[in-house]
């Protein structure tokens, strides 16, 4: 067991002793459970002499069995101390040489205690955001607009943002084709940016059955490094133009969206955006309560975890990574992580199979394969338990805005 520990802030160093007996013991019984599957020419698994084993897998069994009895005294310590880990421990076995005995330190953070919140002293603000007509109209608007067909136009219309040019268009850098630059009845929609910044801009105000030069210049950062920042001259041909026609709003494009009238379809939009706004305003109350406990709350932070969330920071930001700016944030984000959960859990927060399921699939419908989206999630204990987290914490948040006091 331990022959001392040394204990600052939330860092452990404890230091223990281990008997060549019970180490070489321990690394006997690792050895003995092993040869009941490994193969060695001459021998059946199971009936391996120990001292074959030894000789072939002596060295690592010692290492297992050094962790193992290392693990337990360290076990029996926090639950000794009723402490919490907040990573692994850091193993130092100094000048240890096998067949002798060990002396080891562990150095380890743990969790700190959170101490009571009084909720019930804070107030945040809830902004009521009404539905206002013209954002109904907008809606219906945008739902008229994704419904528009689009009608060929004669020879004496003029092209107009939003409309679709058919054409025929070749490339030249100089006086030379380049690859990629030639096409025959491309549908290009006017206004998209799916072309080069300016080349849609140019179409503008053209009719059907005309030729016309298009001069651009590729971006510095296009895709081509051949291409890139030079200038380039498009000989454009419009075979046909067509433009959007809007169906009527009236009953008709209601039941197109699975409503019984034009009537329904408004009252199930301002339901729609009614929900909308209430999440927006729980959203700030949410951000509001977070600023308060970062702010207020007294806790100490485990350093293992504020390193772990400097190198996720790290790692996302793929080369442009100021430490000394990004430190107080991955420290404000460990110390609400750490409230957030010893609260929930103090409470009893779950989340329920049946919400993650539901999130899953809000998630995947904002992609053109959901089905895809909704697999990997399900295949994916990594992604699952993070938007599990994400979930816990919003729960979270909401139960501790039930206690809080809040003002219209």
């Amino acid at each position: 067991m331990f022959k001392k520990e040394k204990i600052k802030d939330l860092r452990y160093a404890i230091s223990g002793h281990l008997t060549a007996a019970e180490i070489e013991k321990a690394a006997d019984e690792i050895l003995t459970k092993h040869g009941e599957k490994v193969k060695i020419a001459g021998f059946r698994p199971g009936h391996i002499p120990l001292n074959i084993l030894r000789q072939k897998y002596g060295e690592e069994a010692t290492q297992e069995a050094i962790n193992k009895l290392m693990n337990a005294d360290l076990d029996a310590f926090v639950k000794e101390k009723k402490i919490r880990l907040a990573g692994a421990p850091k193993a130092d076995l100094g000048n240890f040489v096998p067949g002798g005995d060990a002396e080891y330190t562990l150095e380890f953070d743990i969790m700190p205690e959170l101490s009571k919140i009084d909720l019930d002293k804070i107030t945040l603000s809830k902004k009521t955001i009404p539905v206002k007509d013209e954002d109904i109209e907008k809606t219906i608007g945008n739902i008229q607009s994704s419904r528009s067909e689009f009608q060929k136009q004669d020879n004496d219309y003029k092209l107009e943002n939003g409309d679709i040019a058919i054409i025929d268009f070749t490339g030249f850098v100089g006086d030379k084709k380049f690859e990629g630059g030639e096409a025959k009845n491309h549908s290009l929609r006017l206004g998209s940016g799916s072309f080069i910044p300016g080349f849609e801009d140019q179409v503008i105000g053209h009719k059907a059955g005309e030729e016309f030069d298009v001069n651009v210049q590729f971006p510095e950062q296009y895709h081509s490094t051949e291409l890139a920042g030079k200038n380039a001259r498009f000989v454009v041909k419009i075979n046909e133009v067509r433009r959007p026609a809007l169906p009527p709003v009236d009953d008709e494009l209601a039941k197109a969206c699975g409503m019984e009238s034009l009537v329904k379809l408004r009252e199930h939009i301002k339901e729609l955006l009614t929900k909308q706004n209430d999440e927006k305003a729980q959203t700030e109350m949410r951000n509001e309560l977070l600023d308060i406990l970062a702010d207020k709350v007294k806790l100490d932070l485990p350093e293992t975890l504020v390193e772990q969330e400097m190198q996720s920071a790290k790692q996302d930001a793929k080369g442009d990574f100021d430490e000394k700016k990004e430190r107080p944030e991955a420290m404000r984000r460990v110390k609400l992580g750490l409230i957030l959960v010893e609260w929930g859990n103090e409470n009893g927060i779950k989340v329920l199979r049946e919400e993650l399921q539901s999130a899953i699939w809000t998630e995947a419908s904002r992609y053109p394969n959901p089905d895809e989206v909704y697999k990997f999630y399900n295949e994916n204990q990594g992604a699952l338990s993070m938007l599990n987290g994400m979930l816990f914490e919003r729960k979270t948040l909401d139960a501790m805005i039930e206690k809080c006091k809040v003002k219209q």
